[in-house]
């Protein structure tokens, strides 16, 4: 078993290919045809587990679980344990730490638009009264 602060400098790397994906996924243009796709599904289909595989898709909470489980498999991490315990706690931190990291990005990226917007405004007034004293 490997020491407690390696498990920890692996566990916040294996986080970020895990909140990466899950975001990109469910939240970039490239993806947005598909996404729209399994909204429209996960709204309108006869069956529950239908409506629930496609919503899988559009929440990058949910997915984050799934693409979790593939790296776990790629990986073979584990946490405390070297046995199926392991697996299952590295299941549960790794969904935790990549949903922080979403998180964070979803605030930074709002946050630079918020600045974007003022800079705007503020370019926008400058022009204006520029314009005025001519």
């Amino acid at each position: 078993m490997m020491a407690l602060a390696e498990q920890l400098f692996r566990l916040f790397i294996v986080a970020i290919p895990v909140a990466c994906i899950a975001w990109t996924v469910t939240h970039e243009e490239i993806f947005r045809e598909p996404r729209e796709f399994c909204v429209e599904k996960s709204k309108n289909c006869s069956k529950l587990y239908q409506r629930k595989f496609f919503y899988l898709f559009t929440c990058e909470y949910c997915f984050s679980h799934y693409v979790t489980l593939f790296f776990l498999w790629l990986t073979g991490f584990s946490m405390f344990f070297e046995d199926w315990r392991g697996y299952l706690v590295a299941f549960f931190i790794i969904v935790f730490i990549a949903n922080v990291y979403m998180s964070l990005f979803a605030y930074l990226r709002q946050s630079l638009k918020v600045e974007r917007i003022e800079a705007k405004l503020k370019d926008n007034e400058w022009q204006e009264v520029k314009e005025e004293s001519k």
